[in-house]
């Protein structure tokens, strides 16, 4: 966390932070994540480790939530550390910041291909470059297993 606290929005960059979720604790569930969002309106950081010790993730500026249809904010990203941290933020070509239902969550999105996505029990993902971000694929393949998810929000 320390590392992206630059690139956060500058009214978010000196609060303290508290985790909501993580899979050790809090077992593999995509529902059980909503259920953790901490205050309304919190902002969200979704850290993800895979299989293959690759470290990535996604900043939300409004908490991550089931959803008909995408939601979020410009002030949403991408991000990558391999080895050294990689922002990849809002191209301003479409809105499709964050999307999620039972089964899948999204991140980014366009021509049918998702920046970030995550399975309903949070095994598999995946990434791929997407114009709402305009991002790298985030983990070494373009599909992964996940080893690790934590849900850090606001204090």
């Amino acid at each position: 966390l320390p590392q992206l606290g630059s690139h956060l929005p500058p009214r978010l960059m000196q609060q303290p932070w508290c985790l909501l979720y993580c899979t050790g604790r809090d077992g593999f569930s995509l529902r059980t994540l909503y259920r953790s969002r901490g205050q309304p309106g919190c902002p969200a950081l979704l850290l993800i480790r895979d299989t293959e010790a690759q470290a990535f993730g996604a900043f939300s500026a409004t908490p991550i939530r089931c959803s008909n249809g995408f939601y979020g904010t410009g002030e949403s990203f991408l991000f990558s550390f391999s080895p050294e941290l990689k922002v990849f933020r809002w191209t301003g070509r479409n809105n499709f910041f964050m999307k999620g239902d039972v089964d899948l969550l999204m991140v980014g999105g366009g021509s049918g291909r998702f920046g970030l996505w995550l399975d309903g029990d949070l095994h598999h993902g995946g990434s791929h470059p997407c114009e709402t971000f305009d991002n790298e694929t985030l983990s070494s393949r373009e599909e992964f297993c996940v080893q690790d998810l934590e849900l850090w929000g606001l204090a």
